[in-house]
């Protein structure tokens, strides 16, 4: 089996990265395998329809506040068609270490509560009209109402993990609360400025997004009571995962079907954030490209004749190409991981999932 040297800049490591065989059958929830195709992610989701309901019932639990319009505009988001992935993965990431409970359900409804808090925040920060396809709630219900739903869900989350009393936990999840609030500021702070470092932007996606699935990988390692070593494999895991799902998310913004990902195509660049695929097309372009898109995230504006040009320099430079590359090496440092486990279903399904986070679509 043949390796590649991979640099990953972020993580500041060199690694000999696997060429990794993806066809393994993953069960289905019945128990028989999917034989001769390369498994599929609704296999997993399949699979855990259970392990995911059991957490959707714990998100529809904990939303009991005694002021309605709390319970309202927070299920207007939460049933707005995520995936979960973060739940998944701390499923997973339990069962992989052996968890044969099921406090991971409450677990993983506390890890959606707090990154559905995230979204209402970046909505108002954003201006965003839409989310997953629908209006989001600051349309519907404001800025201010967003904003302060946002806090109940974080501090509702805080309330629930401590009842667990498991200082590892908590110590983990309060570190990616910190890490995504820093996450935020430092985007802010390049807002509208092209000559961000690509250093600095895989720092913001490390925070911004990977911190939280980071955390949920390894608080279902801690939920199985896995060794350090373990813990710590499945949080690089979902580090890697995490910069490879926003790196692939970010790149959507260019090439996905505006009606499917959710949002306008190049809503990005109107809001003057320059993501791996901008970023790369600025070192290559001609100085008179440079300076037309320049312009374009300092006065927030672009025009449809804009964003075509743009679109026709990214493929005519490789930008998308070489995001897209990007992510796939951090997926497979992840993929790497996953080796200090012994083969299994949950390994399976990771791998799966991880697979995931640069095939989709939206």
């Amino acid at each position: 089996m043949g390796h590649s040297s991979v640099k990953i800049t972020g993580g500041l490591y060199l690694f000999h990265l696997l060429d990794f065989i993806s066809s393994a059958a993953i069960p289905s929830a019945h128990g028989t395998k999917s034989s001769d195709r390369n498994p599929a992610q609704s296999d997993v989701w399949d699979a855990y329809r259970g392990e995911l309901d059991g957490v959707e019932e714990r998100v529809r639990g904990n939303l009991d506040s005694s002021v309605t319009l709390v319970n309202t505009v927070a299920a207007h988001i939460l049933s707005g068609g995520g995936k979960r992935i973060r739940p998944l993965l701390l499923l997973l990431s339990a069962r992989l270490c052996g968890y044969p409970g099921a406090d991971h359900h409450q677990l993983g409804s506390i890890v959606e509560f707090i990154h559905t808090a995230t979204l209402l925040h970046d909505d108002v920060v954003d201006d965003a009209d839409l989310r997953r396809g629908r209006r989001a709630a600051r349309k519907v219900w404001g800025n201010q109402i967003s904003i302060l739903v946002g806090d109940y869900l974080y501090t509702k989350a805080m309330c629930k993990v401590v009842e667990f009393q498991n200082q590892g936990i908590n110590e983990v999840l309060a570190e990616a609360c910190n890490k995504m609030a820093e996450g935020e500021v430092l985007q802010l702070y390049y807002n509208g400025n092209p000559s961000m470092p690509e250093l600095e932007y895989i720092k913001i996606v490390e925070h911004k997004t990977a911190g939280l699935i980071a955390a949920a990988c390894r608080m279902g390692a801690i939920l199985a009571e896995a060794s350090e070593t373990q813990q710590e494999a499945l949080f690089r895991f979902g580090q890697y995962l995490g910069i490879a799902f926003q790196v692939a998310d970010d790149t959507l913004d260019y090439i996905a079907n505006g009606e499917s990902l959710g949002k306008t195509i190049g809503q990005d660049l109107r809001q003057g954030k320059a993501t791996l695929p901008l970023l790369h097309l600025l070192q290559q372009c001609s100085e008179q490209d440079r300076q037309m898109i320049k312009d374009r995230m300092e006065t927030r504006t672009l025009s449809t004749a804009d964003l075509e040009r743009i679109l026709f320099l990214m493929a005519d430079f490789g930008s998308i190409t070489y995001a897209m590359d990007r992510a796939s090496a951090y997926i497979d440092a992840a993929k790497h991981e996953l080796e200090r486990f012994d083969d299994s279903t949950a390994r399976r399904a990771l791998s799966v999932a991880a697979d995931y986070m640069i095939t989709r679509d939206r």
